[in-house]
């Protein structure tokens, strides 16, 4: 692969890959500040894009349900482009955080606003560790707004690299939506401690709490999906009401 930001292939809403959904074809862009390459997949819109959304994620692999969701997302007009966070043979199963996180978000926003992006139309959004790491991208860079569901680490580190997130809200630069789970690893003190901790922070939060696994609005769920209208329409929402 090129380093160009030519070099990537363009998954168009409603195309079937070739090889399944766990066979995404990716594409690459270079990180601004490093000499190597960023391996990513890109979702793009019909017509007009009116925005942009960096969705990191935690698996080395595109599940169905996480493809499934970025097409809904462009079905919104959203240019989606995920990054390969793990593309680097030191990358931690924990996760990646610090400095890399950082460069591989910085080569898909730059590679978003080549494009014509406006830098204050891109949003980014994770779940789980990836959550986590969409929560510390806010307080780093200056984005148009983020969504974490399910993040982890709220009031310890779940890496060295990575702040606890009760330490790092009072930074957030990006209006942030926290979208939570009544899952067994999640505690609700720790949950109350970051909508707390966020509220002080100088940018719009809201933290949303669900029963169960109602809060996966990546994941398909009861005969029809209705019970993921309202975290994938709290998502939408939230990047329709900060992304302009």
């Amino acid at each position: 692969m090129s380093g160009t930001y030519d070099d990537i292939a363009l998954l168009r809403r409603g195309e079937p890959e070739a090889n399944g959904y766990d066979q995404a074809p990716t594409g690459a862009v270079t990180s601004p500040k490093a000499d190597e390459h960023v391996p990513i997949t890109v979702i793009e819109p019909d017509g007009f894009a009116r925005g942009g959304i960096v969705l990191l994620h935690e698996a080395r692999e595109f599940t169905g349900s996480l493809l499934e969701f970025m097409r809904a997302l462009a079905v919104e007009g959203w240019l989606v482009v995920a990054p390969n966070l793990f593309h680097r043979a030191t990358a931690s199963a924990s996760g990646v955080y610090g400095d890399e996180l950082f460069e591989d978000f910085d080569a898909c926003f730059d590679w978003l606003t080549h494009r014509g992006v406006f830098p204050d139309c891109i949003g980014v959004l994770g779940f789980d560790t990836a959550g986590t790491a969409t929560f510390l991208v806010a307080t780093n860079r200056p984005v148009g707004a983020a969504v974490s569901v399910g993040a982890t680490g709220i009031t310890a580190p779940i890496t060295e690299q990575a702040e606890a997130l009760v330490v790092a809200a009072p930074r957030l630069q990006a209006p942030w939506l926290g979208l939570f789970g009544g899952e067994a690893d999640t505690c609700a003190g720790d949950v109350d401690a970051l909508r707390d901790a966020t509220a002080t922070a100088a940018v719009a939060s809201l933290v949303v709490t669900y029963p169960g696994r109602l809060h996966r609005a990546d994941h398909a769920g009861g005969e029809d999906g209705d019970d993921l209208v309202d975290p994938r329409t709290r998502i939408f929402d939230w990047f329709d009401s900060h992304l302009r």
